[in-house]
């Protein structure tokens, strides 16, 4: 049987990569050769079925106003987080728990505030920098696109 020759640089380098991006997985192909390298640990939450999101006609018309502005504003703003794929959205780690985070929160650099599902995988949507919840830009379980802003820091 002959032993199989492993590129450790490239396995560190695809670890780094992980780390850096703050994905979950990282799988390369080459060949017969396949290398996946994963997140383990607590980092990865599964969150059960979804509560379902009010109806929109449960909103009233003062509150709908600056939600239809604030995406606009929120490109510009220093502050935004910005989604890092497609997937759907949880405010909070499974149904029953308490929001990761609220307008006028204080949060700080690292923090989990959100997690984006995408194909079955939980992935952390932490705070670039500390400061206060300016703004929630989405609603639990809603479907995110790449680059769509989440939430205004301050």
């Amino acid at each position: 049987m002959a032993k199989m020759q492993v590129d450790t640089k490239l396995i560190r380098e695809l670890a780094e990569m992980l780390n850096e991006t703050d994905l979950s997985t990282i799988e390369v192909e080459d060949g017969d050769l396949k290398i996946k390298i994963s997140r383990g640990g607590g980092t990865v939450h599964v969150a059960s079925a979804p509560l379902p999101a009010p109806a929109p006609a449960a909103l009233a018309p003062a509150v709908e106003a600056p939600a239809a502005d604030a995406p606009v504003q929120a490109k510009d703003h220093p502050g935004t987080i910005f989604s890092p794929m497609v997937g759907t959205i949880y405010t909070a780690p499974d149904p029953t728990a308490d929001e990761f985070i609220k307008v006028g929160d204080t949060v700080s650099a690292g923090q989990t505030i959100l997690i984006v599902e995408a194909m079955k995988v939980m992935n952390q949507i932490h705070a670039a920098k500390g400061g206060v919840v300016k703004a929630i830009l989405v609603e639990n379980a809603q479907p995110v696109e790449y680059g769509e802003p989440l939430v205004i820091i301050e």
